[in-house]
């Protein structure tokens, strides 16, 4: 199975640098493509980055989904770190928290992605890379996207 590899980024530039530029339009830009490139890296996370945008654009609006979708991005990082054949480091509960430490989960993710893309020696963005099965994973049928132990 491959992959298909993001975008290496600047931790200090996505975290700092654009979105104060921007005005804060680039962290929305930059959440949507992570989510993005979770989708096209490993089509067994079950991830629609239209709607992981939505919970955090408007979803405020509840209170609850931005606090969701930020956790389980972090989640899906992890996935993608095992998928990989790297140990799944990430965890979206410390994004969740640095989330109310100025913002600070997108320097977090963007860190951890980095290390699958160096894991895979910094390939152009978009180039297929080779999946390890993590173990766990059902590869088929309507398992796809969750972790299920095998018996």
């Amino acid at each position: 199975m491959n992959g298909r590899v993001g975008k290496h980024r600047n931790i200090f530039l996505v975290w700092f640098v654009w979105p104060l530029i921007t005005l804060g339009i680039y962290w929305f830009v930059w959440y949507y493509k992570i989510n993005r490139e979770a989708r096209d890296f490993d089509r067994r996370i079950d991830v629609r980055p239209g709607v992981s945008l939505l919970a955090v654009l408007v979803g405020w609006i509840i209170i609850i989904p931005p606090f969701v979708s930020v956790y389980r991005t972090g989640v899906r990082i992890a996935e993608m770190q095992r998928a990989a054949g790297l140990p799944g480091s990430c965890n979206g509960w410390i994004g969740l928290i640095l989330m109310f430490v100025a913002g600070l989960q997108s320097l977090y993710y963007q860190h951890e992605l980095n290390q699958i893309w160096n894991h895979y020696g910094n390939p152009p963005e978009g180039s297929e890379v080779p999946l390890a099965v993590a173990p766990g994973w059902n590869q088929s049928g309507p398992g796809y996207g969750t972790a299920e132990s095998q018996s």
